[in-house]
């Protein structure tokens, strides 16, 4: 059975991977706050850049040429900031994910130990009752491995997805400034 000195010691343990969390969610904030710091601060100087160009220009070819040579690299810069901030996100779920998983194992041991214990101390003629108990939680365990194994999978979709959309979105504006130097 479950002692008062495991209770304490689950209790520490719950605390711990609480506090690990934390640290990790607001690491991941951080990440975030310098990312945007830095996108702000490039765009800034992109601007008075590009502002600075524009009252330079004579003609309206001239304006055309710049006004092209920023697509390229715009899109270039937010597919790259879509991807710092995909991976800020996905890097602390994974440890969210990390965390969730352990924590569920060492449930399913102590649940299972719990059964073993209560199995052994189940009065005489239970026995077909006590494994029908232990099918049941084996299928529920494996159920819910599947619904893990199918979510992983779905993210590993949606992060090549992503990974897709980026590339095509250089693509498609490095094709844009090419037409528009063209004119």
């Amino acid at each position: 059975m479950f002692t008062p000195d495991q209770f304490i010691e689950s209790q520490k343990t719950s605390l711990r991977t609480l506090n690990d969390l934390s640290v990790k969610a607001f690491e991941g904030v951080e990440k975030l706050i310098d990312l945007n710091v830095q996108a702000a601060k490039s765009a800034m100087v992109e601007s008075n850049e590009h502002t600075q160009a524009l009252l330079s220009v004579k003609d309206v070819q001239e304006f055309l040429a710049l006004q092209s040579s920023v697509v390229e690299p715009l899109a270039e810069k937010v597919a790259a900031y879509n991807r710092h901030l995909y991976d800020i996100a996905s890097g602390v779920n994974g440890e969210f994910s990390r965390a969730f998983e352990a924590k569920l194992a060492e449930n399913q041991a102590q649940f299972a130990a719990f059964i073993e214990d209560a199995a052994k101390n189940a009065p005489a003629g239970s026995e077909s009752a006590v494994a029908l108990f232990k099918s049941a939680v084996s299928a529920a365990n494996n159920a819910f491995d599947s619904v893990q194994k199918a979510a992983k999978q779905a993210s590993d979709i949606a992060e090549a997805n992503i990974n897709a959309a980026a590339a095509n979105a250089t693509k498609i504006a490095k094709s844009a400034a090419v037409g528009g130097k063209k004119r």
